[in-house]
């Protein structure tokens, strides 16, 4: 069954599978077996029903094309027509169902209806006699039926889980799956059917994944609340839990009627009312930080009047044990206090200078519950039987409780028709050529590229072109002999047909001496750039990093059109390519916006950090949470991008207020932006058209343009001389570049206009992200739980950069799928269904070119050999090979890198406190006693981070280093993260505990060693049991190297 699903879910097979399953009438014949209804036989009728959807999947068989609605119905229409005129010529019987519409006879009801009014003779008149009246009357019902399509199925469903599904084992498994075995769940494999197929799959999937996590949190937070039943027999609380409240005011406050063309109501909204006043005050202040669209979870506990006996337990599931009887999840609309007054508003109801603390211990919390859910209560149970038995509120951690915004975007996407552009829709879905959207393969590639400040000087543009004669020409096509960045490069033909062209490192020339004249010709035209203006704010930030020829080679891959991968090894400057390419393509195509997408905060803020070190013209808009941790002194979240353009409105007036005066003209121009656009049209503008005319017939002057500039006294504040008045084309560009300064200054003006006309904080938040920002930055997860926000605002954008519509252009994705892949905490989702596979790692078993940047810039050489074999050359820049940072020795060690052998201590290595939660002591202890150590030896605390493999282990050590550094006054390490926290960072000296002593646990996935191995720069000292992991197969080429050394 496991082995049909997959074939029919490949289009490639499908097309052969599907009419075979379909004479066979095999589905039917599965539900009519015996063992669909037997209870051995659940994974059976499981199987049967993807079985069926994937049979009946939407879509063309002959052209792999997905069907519309319309489409769908009138196939529907068609048969039943067919049917209607075969039985009005040859069945006297159903003249009249030969008659009726076809809208009231197509539900299975009727058509069953219809079938009664045959003898079974009639039935199987010209039928072979083994089939049977009921298989044929299945047959006929099924194939004649209307069907609920996808899209109404989907908008049909809850997006909350309820107890039902929680605790349904076959859909979401409690055991820790080993990877055999057949489940009824989707897979993620490498090739989907449709972008609905795909959407639909990750839906299913994401939703399973966050209803086990919602179940392990509600396994977690109702025990502590003692649940019993009191003499009057409600329902009583004698514990208390940080993450749920015991309320008793719940009411249903509104349930609107429904849309048109659906039976769920439009919305329902309730009203919760609890109190915080037995809470201490971190957890009240984590209750009263509840603010809009956070989720909750309204829990119906009723314990058994007796507690239940040992063995009874252990029999009984978990909501018998917990009493729960009903799950259901809601959404925050406000909160309010004891007085009614709003907190934690964020609509610009309450603004941020009335803002006041919350009054008294009483919360209010109106929600919204799930209107689907709400009517599948109502029509199916009494509505009385759950929603009048709520008596527990159940909250979660914010940075895991995200779901539901990410399941409305995925449901929101799959009503939509198109949403991949047509140059990567079969990439995307697996089919076809895989360089098909290589840039080599796009229309309107760009001929020429300013790479601006890209190459440091003319021999590493030379360096970085090996194969090709590089010829340097000035702007008017005669032969420079002096270049200097910044460099035009037109790209020869032979470039633009083959990516294999693109440079590389350590590239090996096949030909001698004798064949160098057969290179092909590189044009690389060197140009003086305009004088950016007289102040040294004018002066653009200059690159300072030798780029590889393999990364210029991604450079110029992410400049041109199409899907570019980049895979990048530890320290071989992702971020640094990544900036690079949003320089080069901003000045290249100053009109396109950029969206960045990262997979978390920390990767965000070290991409924004370099953005704003090297990227020049322009002020990314970075939006998220992550906004608020960027190592910066100015503040770049929307409410601090939003002020810093009032201040420099408020700066710019008053520049123009001085260039006014320095004109002699009156100062009222410089009152607004309006005014300001006017004054330079009549006053400034009109003077640079006459100087500029009156310029050029006076070019024979030296000193004309320091005599007859016009804004000279506005620029007289200038540290150094402006116009030496011995040159005249020097003193030109200089004027121009003045020019320029004051066109900035006035362009600049006019984007702060809008700021004057919108007066609330989000219009112009909003404004600033839609309109003006050309590379905007944020998470995966905010993307995911904004996009129906930001599609209102009509935002738009030209380019996708990391990990769209006609409009874009380009899709670039960096990454390293060596490293540890998307963290799925159910072991059956991960390893049956393949969810912690990424969009990146799918691209790269497909065969989609990639350029793998091949030399690293972060770690000693020794210790990159701990990683370095998994990856096809990855070597050392020059940089690590020369520094003598990297050739000095540690002090107090022996050795840079060392395998350090723990023991049992007091009689014990690992242990688990609670399941899979695994801790090392002697580990802890030995681990500590390194780090105290090294700071009495001198080292700095910030360059030492403590990793391990578990966050049981991480409490402990950090629990350790309370207790024996606090109180001699030693200052904790930089960091105490586990290994998949820490994926991203760095630093100089890295402590590891690896912890395991019986398995090797799940270090044995190799891309978690390599993230291990490689966060450490100049020191690695790992902590672990030798026997142990010397002896893992998979570990071998690292451990290999670590036991060559003493492990003591």
């Amino acid at each position: 069954m496991e082995f049909l699903i997959d074939l029919l879910t490949q289009l490639s097979t499908r097309r052969f599978l599907r009419p075979l399953v379909a004479d066979l009438a095999g589905v039917s014949k599965y539900h009519l077996s015996a063992l669909y209804t037997h209870e051995k036989g659940c994974l059976f009728s499981q199987l049967v029903d993807p079985l069926q959807f994937y049979e009946d999947f939407e879509i063309d068989g002959h052209f792999g094309m997905q069907l519309s609605d319309d489409d769908v119905m009138l196939t529907h229409y068609s048969r039943l027509q067919a049917l209607q005129l075969l039985t009005f010529k040859q069945v006297p019987k159903l003249r009249d169902f030969s008659m009726c519409n076809i809208g009231s006879v197509h539900k299975r009801a009727d058509l069953t209806k219809t079938r009664l009014v045959l003898s079974d003779e009639e039935l199987r008149d010209g039928l072979p006699k083994d089939y049977g009246k009921i298989f044929l009357t299945e047959v006929m019902i099924s194939f004649f039926s209307k069907r609920q399509s996808q899209k109404e199925a989907i908008n049909a469903l809850p997006l909350y889980p309820n107890e039902q599904i929680m605790w349904d084992e076959s859909l979401v498994l409690s055991i820790n799956y080993s990877g055999e075995g057949c489940l009824a769940l989707p897979k993620l494999n490498l090739q989907f059917l449709t972008l609905h197929d795909y959407l639909l799959r990750n839906f299913n999937l994401f939703r399973l994944e966050s209803t086990y996590e919602i179940r392990e949190d509600i396994q977690e937070a109702v025990p502590p609340l003692l649940a019993y039943v009191n003499n009057e027999g409600d329902t009583s609380f004698r514990g208390w839990s940080g993450m749920a409240v015991p309320f008793k005011g719940f009411r249903v406050k509104e349930v609107k009627q429904p849309n048109i063309g659906e039976v769920k109501p439009a919305s329902v909204t309730a009203e919760i009312e609890f109190t915080v006043s037995s809470y201490r005050a971190q957890v009240r202040s984590e209750w009263d930080s509840l603010k809009e669209h956070n989720v909750l979870f309204l829990l119906s506990i009723r314990p058994s009047f007796e507690p239940l006996s040992a063995d009874v337990a252990d029999k009984s599931t978990v909501p018998e044990r917990l009493g729960l009887q009903f799950v259901r999840g809601c959404e925050v609309i406000e909160v309010k206090d004891e007085e009614g007054n709003l907190m934690n508003d964020f609509t610009g109801r309450v603004k941020r200078e009335e803002w006041k603390p919350p009054k008294g211990d009483l919360r209010t919390v109106k929600v919204a519950l799930d209107p689907a859910q709400y009517h599948i209560d109502v029509t199916e149970k009494e509505s009385d039987d759950v929603y009048g038995s709520f008596n527990i509120l159940m909250r979660r951690k914010p940075k895991e409780n995200n779901f539901k915004a990410i399941l409305e975007s995925i449901r929101d996407l799959m009503n939509e028709t198109c949403i991949v552009p047509e140059w990567l829709h079969n990439i995307f879905l697996g089919y076809g050529n895989p360089s098909a959207a290589q840039w080599v393969n796009m229309p309107d590639l760009l001929d020429e590229i300013d790479f601006k400040d890209t190459f440091l000087d003319s021999n590493h543009l030379v360096e970085c072109f090996p194969n090709y004669d590089v010829s340097f020409v000035n702007s008017d096509g005669t032969e420079s002999t002096n270049p200097s960045p910044p460099f035009r490069i037109k790209f020869p033909d032979s470039l633009k047909r083959d990516a294999k062209n693109l440079p590389v490192n350590n590239a090996k020339l096949a030909l001698d001496d004798q064949n160098n004249a057969q290179k092909e010709k590189l044009v690389v035209e060197f140009y003086v750039p305009a004088d950016p203006g007289p102040y040294p704010q004018d002066k653009p930030n200059q690159n300072s990093v030798r780029f590889t020829p393999t990364q210029v080679g991604a450079i110029i891959s992410g400049v041109q059109p199409g899907l570019t991968m980049v895979v990048g090894p530890p320290g071989t400057g992702k971020t640094d390519t990544a900036v690079q390419i949003l320089n080069v393509l901003y000045h290249n195509c100053p009109s396109q916006r950029t969206l960045i997408i990262t997979h978390s905060n920390q990767a965000l803020n070290d991409l924004f950090e370099k953005i704003m070190q090297g990227c020049t013209g322009t002020v990314p808009a970075p939006i998220g949470q992550g906004e608020q941790e960027l190592a910066t002194d100015l503040d770049f979240s929307r409410q601090g991008r939003v002020n810093a353009m009032l201040v420099r409105r408020l700066e710019l007036l008053q520049e123009v207020e001085r260039l006014a005066i320095s004109l002699k003209l009156p100062a009222d121009s410089a009152h607004t932006c309006e005014a300001a656009g006017y004054f330079w049209v009549l006053h400034v503008y009109s003077r640079w058209e006459r100087f500029v005319v009156e310029a050029e017939e006076n070019r024979d002057k030296k000193g004309f343009v320091k005599e007859r500039f016009p804004f000279k006294e506005f620029f007289a504040d200038v540290s150094e001389r402006v116009f030496g008045g011995e040159d005249f084309e020097r003193d030109m560009r200089a004027a121009k570049g003045c020019f320029k300064h004051l066109s900035t200054m006035f362009q600049e003006l006019e984007e702060c206009r809008a700021f004057e006309l919108l007066k609330l904080t989000a219009d112009q938040v909003n404004y600033l992200m839609t309109k003006q920002a050309k590379i905007i930055a944020m998470t995966c997860t905010h993307a995911a739980l904004k996009r129906k926000d930001f599609l209102q605002l009509g935002f738009k954008y030209d380019n996708l950069q990391e990990d769209g519509h006609a409009r874009l252009k380009r899709c670039i994705l960096i990454g390293d799928h060596h490293q540890l892949p998307p963290v799925v905490k159910n072991m059956a989702f991960q390893k049956y269904s393949h969810m912690d596979q990424s969009l990146f790692t799918r691209f790269v078993r497909l065969g989609v070119p990639y350029i793998e940047l091949n030399a690293q810039g972060r770690a000693r050489p020794s210790i990159a050999k701990l990683y370095n074999w998994r990856y096809r050359e990855l070597g050392d820049l020059g940089f690590v090979r020369e520094n003598p940072i990297f050739h000095k020795a540690n002090s107090g060690f022996s050795f840079e890198y060392q395998l350090v052998n723990v023991e049992d201590y007091n009689g014990r290595g690992e242990s688990a406190p609670s399941p899979w939660f695994y801790q090392n002591e002697g580990e802890a202890e030995y681990i500590v006693s390194m780090y105290i150590y090294m700071r009495l030896l001198g080292y700095p605390a910030s360059r030492i981070s403590i990793l391990t493999t578990y966050n049981r282990q991480k409490l402990l050590i950090r629990d350790v280093i309370n207790r024996r550094c606090k109180m001699y006054g030693i200052e904790p390490p930089n960091k105490v993260a586990t290994v998949d926290k820490f994926q991203g960072q760095q630093n100089d000296f890295i402590l590891l505990s690896l912890v395991r002593t019986r398995f090797v646990g799940h270090l044995r996935d190799v891309r978690r060693l390599i993230v291990a191995m490689s966060r450490a720069r100049l020191g690695l000292y790992v902590f672990c049991r030798r026997e142990l992991f010397e002896q893992c197969f998979e570990l071998q080429p690292t451990f290999r190297l670590l036991i060559e050394r003493p492990d003591k």
